[in-house]
């Protein structure tokens, strides 16, 4: 195998040492997750920050046990699906964990979704009871489905005029005291491969579809991003508080509260997406009223980013890793990321392949694997890797350079067409935002009667620039080949972006038919 994984039979394999799988067949998240508590019951799991709440080890597990049992008590069995339509938060954390330690399905939706994008998760994933807050009740009303509330609840609302709804009090049911009423001997047995959760990738490109930390422990993660999704629930939430380290919960990202958080609770892991990674990077002033010392690691997901930008990060934060990593709900989390202590950093990758991973670069014409520093689809496989899955297709390109770095060019459908040649939007847009008069941009294929497409740009300038369109196209012009130039630049005040990060290059496309 060479340096970069790289097999004859076209397979590249993770460089990093090997991981242990539990053996046990009837190990469950829930029992995996606490396997060590003991070792640490007083340590702070889990901090809420919008409600100033906190939990140790022994008390999430607790907690956990007491939402399994109020589960069980309202009928719910084995393999059924509950959904969870609600914020970051300590319940949150509580519920989807008290749901797939009774053997139930745990399914997750975008609290900011309309009654009509819900009833396609609902139609889809068939739930028989839903977890949601007081305010977000009437986005599933109409459904006729029980409901279980969670959060405060305004004064008087102790329950629901409707039997088939019920509602829990705040701080009274789920966070009671006292033992649990059940000792769990009657949930039936969990095994490794039973479902635990139906989640959902985030769709960039329509409609939704059904790390290594060094052996460290004792680490503080805050979980700004949505727990709803892969990123908040699996690779912060679950991983961390699984390794022993405590969780800060935050319900929606706010950049000051974020920085006054990482002061007050010596966060030493952010994990952000894109569109954050660039206001760390662009809003100085801001970061220079915090203490932000604690910080060990900086790492970004869920989009490609620029090595500029990641340069920019790094310089500050001198004292942080400043990483990037690659990952997708198909893979549980983590694909690649890129090792912290050693190694080259700042170079636009996103890190070697993760213990147990596989993976394919094959021609996206002839669907053939291969070799270092060629592009082409990325092809992924391992045990990681949701049910029903062999290789998946992740409609990403990309490639590895011989050293096993992976390089995530773009998503294939956004590939810009220019008579036989392929515009990667991504290398345009990290190009622009290495300027520092420009605080965001996105590139889009605009239709073109000789070439077929061409690339065309909308840009948020910095407050007081004076960019204009000739000098946005002069940045871009002596830095590629002439068919990548930009045709059209247009001025905007904001990039629409998924919860996740990913541009939402679907609605100028859509907005220029």
């Amino acid at each position: 195998m060479e340096k970069s994984g790289y097999g004859n039979d076209g397979i590249y394999r993770s460089l990093r040492p090997p991981v242990t799988i539990p053996e046990d067949p009837n190990t469950g998240i829930v029992s995996f997750l606490f396997r060590n508590t003991d070792s640490y019951p007083d340590r702070v799991a889990v901090v809420d920050v919008d409600v100033d709440q906190t939990l140790t080890f022994r008390e999430l597990r607790s907690v956990v046990t007491l939402a399994s049992d109020v589960l069980f008590e309202l009928g719910v069995r084995k393999g059924d699906v509950v959904l969870i339509l609600a914020p970051n938060s300590i319940e949150f954390i509580q519920v989807f964990f008290g749901i797939v330690g009774i053997g139930a399905i745990a399914t997750t939706c975008n609290p900011s979704y309309t009654t009509t994008e819900i009833a396609k998760k609902i139609k889809d994933s068939k739930p028989i009871l839903i977890v949601t807050t007081e305010n977000l009740y009437p986005k599933v009303e109409s459904f006729n489905i029980p409901c279980l509330w969670i959060g405060p609840l305004s004064s008087g609302l102790a329950t629901l005029a409707s039997p088939s709804h019920i509602s829990f009090i705040y701080n009274r049911i789920l966070f009671g005291s006292g033992t649990s009423a059940y000792s769990g001997d009657r949930y039936p047995r969990i095994d490794q491969a039973d479902t635990a959760a139906l989640l959902y990738s985030s769709g960039t490109t329509g409609t939704s579809k059904g790390v290594d930390c060094n052996g460290e422990m004792h680490n503080v993660f805050i979980c700004f991003l949505p727990m709803f999704h892969i990123f908040g629930l699996a690779t912060i939430s679950f991983s961390q508080l699984q390794r022993g380290n405590t969780v800060v919960s935050m319900g929606k990202f706010d950049l000051e509260t974020v920085l006054r958080s990482v002061e007050k609770y010596r966060v030493t892991h952010l994990f952000v997406v894109p569109p954050i990674m660039l206001a760390l990077a662009k809003q100085v002033s801001i970061l220079k009223k915090y203490d932000l010392t604690s910080i060990k690691v900086l790492a970004s997901g869920a989009a490609p980013l620029g090595k500029d930008i990641m340069e920019q990060r790094a310089r500050n934060l001198p004292q942080a890793s400043v990483i990037q990593g690659y990952g997708m709900t198909e893979s549980c989390g983590i694909i690649s990321i890129e090792n912290p202590y050693e190694g080259v950093r700042y170079s636009g990758s996103t890190g070697p392949l993760v213990p147990g991973v596989e993976s394919k670069i094959v021609s996206v014409d002839t669907m053939k694997p291969l070799p270092p520093t060629q592009i082409g689809e990325i092809l992924l496989r391992g045990q990681n890797m949701t049910q029903g899955n062999r290789w998946v297709h992740t409609g990403d390109l990309g490639y590895f350079d011989e050293q096993g770095q992976l390089f995530v060019v773009d998503r294939i459908k956004e590939l810009i067409k220019y008579n036989a040649f392929q515009i990667a939007p991504a290398e345009l847009e990290g190009l622009l935002l290495s300027h520092p008069e420009i605080l965001d941009a996105v590139v889009i294929p605009y239709p073109d009667a000789e070439a077929g497409e061409v690339p065309i740009a909308y840009v948020v300038r910095a407050p007081n620039s004076s960019l204009n369109e000739v000098d946005i196209q002069k940045i871009i012009e002596p830095q590629v080949a002439p068919f990548k130039r930009l045709r059209r630049v247009t001025f905007i005040s904001v990039v629409p972006k998924s919860v996740a990060g990913k541009i939402l290059r679907r609605a100028y496309r859509e907005g220029l038919r």
